[in-house]
Order: structure tokens, then C-alpha cells, then sequence
């Protein structure tokens, strides 16, 4: 039986989501304890890869496993899990259901602390200076990506990508009502590895002056990478939505 669940995580210790040869990563974490639970060996397959220190408040991911599973799945898997990940939601599903390929649209949050608050250190970057920008200037990096199906500029070099070709839905900036924090708003079909950060990066560049909108708008024209590329730090970087073609609880 193939089964999908939804949990989150906080991603401060883990070197991302997939499993990594000499560093701790969810999916290890996780499978190891739906191994002991269910008795077999279980492979997890994960919507998506998230960065060293990113997390996920709403993240996908399926197994398969022999025979029913116990009635108090939820309550025992939580109670085996470290206190940075939690497990929400279990459901049954076809056989050829697929968190990460059927996957039609991600949406991310990067949240940018303009004052110390000891209750974000994990979940926000501390940038005071950015108090100071003005949210048009951060806004007309966001409004160039919906015109552009390709996004080489705003790829890690060593991506292994076949292509740059995303769908960007959404790209938006508030500022919250406290006027403590920035925050991104970013959905896509697909993204490319490191471009959330990248792109936040960007977007403080042209903030703070260092860089153009007129050297963005070229290096999309383009497909070049950006001068001096600047990556954001992990810790503001969260997955917030999956979205499927049917439902998934």
C-alpha cells in the first residue's frame, strides 16, 4: 500500500531534506523511524529537496509498506520523531501516486528580521539594514521573474539541471504589520537548486543599492549569471505549500 504524509520540520540541524552519505538528513531520520514502527525496511520519497538548515512547515512525501498500519500511527510515529519534526497527516493512496513527480506548484516564504528577536533566530535572517529598503525596490526584481520562463541567473552553479525552465506564479514582498520582518512570497511549478535564495539575494542587491535592475532584467534577457551573486541565508527559507492535481487529505 502506498501512503502520503504531510509534516514539517525545522531544518536547523539537518544537512536538507535528502539523505546524505556522512551528514544527518529528515529523510534518514524519518525512514529509520517508520522502519522500526512498521517492522520492514521503508524507503521515503519527498516532494522535493530542501537545502542544509532550510525547513518546511507543509512538506509531502510517500512510502510504501506491507500490511495495515496501526491504529495510533500518528501518536506513535510522533512520539519515536525528535522534537524538530512532526508528522500531521497519513493517507492511503493508488499505487502510482507520486509526491514529488505529480507535484503541480510549490510555494516558499523567506523571512528577513529587521530587529533581534530571540524568537526567529532559526527562522528568519537578522538584517537590520534592511529596514531601510524600500519595497519597490525589492518589488521590481519580483515583478521581472512572471515575464521569464528561464532562470540560469538564479541557479547554483553545480545544480545539474537539464534545463531552467520554471513557472513562477506568484513573486511578492510584504512587510508585516509590526514592521519587524520582510517577507517573500514565491510559488512555481519547479525550482532550481538554490534559486529561492539566490533570488532573495538578489532582491536585498538591488535594495541596498550594490546592484541594478537593469543588470537583472539583462541577465534574464540573457540567461547569464548575475556579477556577483549573492545567496541569502538558509534559516529564512521555509516550503510552505505543495499543491497536487487531486486530493491528498
Amino acid at each position: 500500500m502506498r501512503y502520503f504524509l504531510s509534516l514539517a520540520y525545522r531544518g536547523t540541524r539537518y544537512a536538507g531534506w535528502q539523505r546524505q552519505p556522512n551528514a544527518l538528513s529528515v529523510q534518514e531520520v524519518l525512514e529509520k523511524a517508520l522502519s522500526v514502527l512498521l517492522r520492514q525496511p521503508i524507503e521515503v520519497v519527498g516532494c522535493g529537496r530542501t537545502d542544509a538548515g532550510v525547513h518546511a512547515r507543509f512538506y509531502v512525501a510517500h512510502f510504501d509498506a506491507q500490511g495495515a498500519l496501526p491504529e495510533t500511527f500518528l501518536r506513535n510515529i510522533n512520539g519515536m520523531l525528535p522534537d524538530d519534526i512532526a508528522v500531521y497527516t497519513i493517507k492511503a493512496m493508488p499505487s502510482d501516486a507520486h509526491a514529488r513527480y505529480d507535484a503541480t506548484e510549490r510555494h516558499y516564504r523567506y523571512c528577513i528580521a529587521l530587529r533581534k528577536d530571540p524568537f526567529t533566530l532559526q527562522t528568519a535572517w537578522l538584517h537590520p539594514q534592511a529596514a531601510h529598503f524600500e519595497i519597490g525596490a525589492l518589488q521590481a526584481v519580483a515583478d521581472l521573474l512572471p515575464q521569464y520562463e528561464a532562470f540560469l541567473p538564479f541557479c547554483k552553479t553545480e545544480g545539474g539541471n537539464s534545463h531552467y525552465r520554471c513557472a513562477i506564479r506568484v513573486a511578492r514582498w510584504e512587510r508585516l504589520a509590526d514592521d519587524a520582518q520582510w517577507v517573500f512570497h514565491i510559488a512555481a511549478n519547479r525550482f532550481l537548486r538554490g534559486m529561492v535564495r539566490l533570488i532573495v539575494g538578489t532582491c536585498i542587491a538591488v535594495g541596498n543599492g550594490t546592484l541594478s535592475i537593469e543588470a537583472v532584467q539583462q541577465a534574464l534577457e540573457e540567461q547569464t549569471p548575475l556579477p556577483k551573486a549573492f545567496s541569502a541565508p538558509p534559516q529564512g527559507l521555509a516550503l510552505t505549500e505543495v499543491h497536487y492535481p487531486y486530493a491528498i487529505f
